[in-house]
């Protein structure tokens, strides 16, 4: 459904300032730190040209890569399978290449502002994605427990969808002071975000987004707290993270994370590709027209790591799959986390025993898609008898749960992702051939559209992805269980080394999942930033006083610490 949340805009004639994911944890404006003239620091000349180990080739690793080159420095980066991460995006066999599937991230919000910098950097085009009952959306389809309703606004459904929404408004407002804090993060109210922040971490870190909803009077429905998890808000059904901390949900909604979604046009994964190849307008030490692809062998980076280990003198010694080792004197290990306890061999002495156990805690969510090439958008043909589109955005509580229809234009060929899901929903998939999950697909989405032949109108061979069953990735972004705030702010802060030994120095975790805001570019994007000005503090180096870097500024933004006893 489109956004439930509260309106934070008091008066309709007030402009309220636009919102992005400025906190609430780390209220730090990534976005002006990147805009600003001065840039994001510098080292010393005599740094210039120093070897910085970057593993990990999603959009955190190349985002780390490109702004320490820009600085001077030489980043060599490990990549054991593509550059771009999760922003994975594929073709179809046989199709036209126009025709792509998002395999990973393919929805992002205009409050990630950090992330949009990148994208104008490289100049790609968004446009709006076709959400449950979002503006884009012609129709959508909303089916449980084998009823249907067809609607093009919220205001078309029954009754008790509104009452859903009203009552999920209403939790916020009452349990999470929705519209203070929402205004706060509008108005960069550092104090104020913090003041809000701290009370809610303390109260709300042992509880789940369940028992969020359960405490509420407003959802003392038990019928409407399973609407809600069937159908929910913003991308659809949120019942697969009901087992979830629900800061993980505040997080998301006050900084509107999930509303106003626009995809990038010809693909997400162009966006570190991109970048990979992209020559900076400002650069030192490098001659200009150098790239991160130029300071690479055959322009490609190296291959995957398979050791990590701590030598003499606090350098971080890396072993690739091919046999190779260097020595660095810093490192930024993006990757997955879990890399760390199974794919690579590591020394106990890389990090502090309470940060080996923050990784080991990290929390995964799984999630499976399946798409389809197609002939036309034929959603958009009128029933003869209701005049309505013959098939809609869906959202079920069948086997496919979320159907989603992505066009190109009248009569040019199109994509269906005939399912989304996440968690258990996921793992019944695990099993199943891609056109084994195709059939199954077709069957429930057959019954809901059963004058609908959506076969008929498939022109290629479906693609598939299960991300917990893929090796380098072992699950689709971290969710924080109840009671691991600790841990995650000990992965965020980590890069805040000068209180840390210096034995434990030197390599610096970055990547959406070590983010406050896993599951969301942005996350990726800001924790790269955070590593990178670790990197540049180590090396000796500084931000311009006129644009204090995320650690310049830590001791006044620092997130909620909560007692271990």
């Amino acid at each position: 459904m489109t956004s439930t949340v509260p309106n934070a805009v008091e008066h309709a004639d007030e402009q309220q300032p636009p919102i992005t994911m400025f906190g609430p944890d780390f209220p730090y404006a990534y976005d002006d730190f990147l805009a600003h003239p001065a840039g994001i620091g510098q080292v010393p000349a005599t740094e210039h040209g120093t070897e910085v180990a970057v593993i990990g080739g999603g959009l955190s690793g190349i985002v780390a890569a490109y702004e320490l080159m820009k600085m001077g420095l030489k980043p060599v980066v490990y990549e054991a399978d593509q550059i771009g991460g999760r922003l994975r995006t594929v073709g179809f066999d046989g199709c036209d290449p126009s025709l792509t599937a998002e395999m990973g991230a393919m929805r992002f919000p205009p409050s990630s502002t950090a992330l949009q910098h990148y994208i104008d950097l490289v100049g790609l085009e968004t446009r709006p994605f076709p959400n449950p009952l979002a503006e884009a959306t012609p129709s959508t389809v909303v089916d449980l427990k084998g009823e249907s309703h067809y609607a093009e606004t919220v205001a078309d459904l029954p009754q008790v969808y509104r009452d859903v929404a009203d009552a999920w408004a209403r939790c916020l407002e009452e349990g999470a002071d929705f519209s203070d804090m929402n205004r706060a993060l509008r108005e960069r109210d550092v104090p104020r975000i913090r003041e809000i922040w701290s009370r809610l971490v303390e109260k709300l870190d042992n509880q789940t987004f369940y028992g969020f909803l359960c405490e509420s009077e407003a959802f003392r429905s038990f019928r409407h707290r399973e609407i809600f998890g069937q159908v929910g808000f913003g991308t659809g059904g949120w019942d697969t993270d009901f087992p979830n901390s629900i800061l993980e949900i505040l997080r998301v909604v006050y900084t509107e994370a999930d509303d106003h979604h626009r995809g990038i046009v010809g693909g997400s994964q162009q966006l570190p590709l991109r970048l990979w190849e992209r020559e900076p307008e400002k650069i030192v030490h490098w001659p200009y027209g150098t790239s991160l692809k130029a300071l690479h062998v055959d322009g490609e980076p190296r291959p995957a790591v398979t050791r990590l280990g701590r030598t003499a003198g606090n350098g971080i010694t890396v072993t690739d799959a091919r046999g190779d080792i260097r020595t660095y004197r810093a490192a930024v290990f993006t990757a997955q986390s879990w890399m760390l306890l199974s794919k690579i061999d590591c020394d106990d002495s890389l990090f502090p025993i309470d940060h080996w156990t923050a990784i080991e805690r990290t929390h995964y969510m799984e999630s499976s898609k399946l798409f389809v090439p197609v002939d036309r958008p034929f959603w958009l043909d009128k029933d003869e008898e209701t005049g309505r589109d013959v098939m809609s955005m869906t959202l079920t509580d069948r086997m496919t749960r979320g159907t989603y229809l992505l066009d190109n234009g009248p009569d040019r060929p199109a994509v269906i992702c005939l399912s989304y899901t996440w968690c258990d929903d996921s793992l019944k998939w695990l099993p199943l051939s891609a056109n084994e999950r195709m059939e199954v697909m077709l069957k429930s989405l057959g019954e809901i559209y059963p004058k609908v032949d959506i076969r008929k109108h498939v022109i290629g061979n479906p693609v598939t992805v299960s991300w917990e069953n893929e090796p380098y990735f072992m699950g689709a972004f971290k969710a924080n269980l109840p009671g691991h705030y600790r841990y995650q702010r000990r992965l965020f802060t980590h890069f805040m080394q000068d209180r840390l030994p210096e034995d434990k120095r030197g390599i610096f975790l970055a990547g959406d999942d070590i983010s406050w805001t896993a599951g969301w570019a942005e996350g990726a994007v800001q924790t790269a930033l955070n590593a990178v000005w670790g990197v540049m503090h180590q090396l000796g180096g500084a931000t311009d006083p006129t644009n204090p870097g995320p650690g310049d500024l830590y001791d006044e933004i620092a997130p909620v610490e909560l007692p271990e006893d």
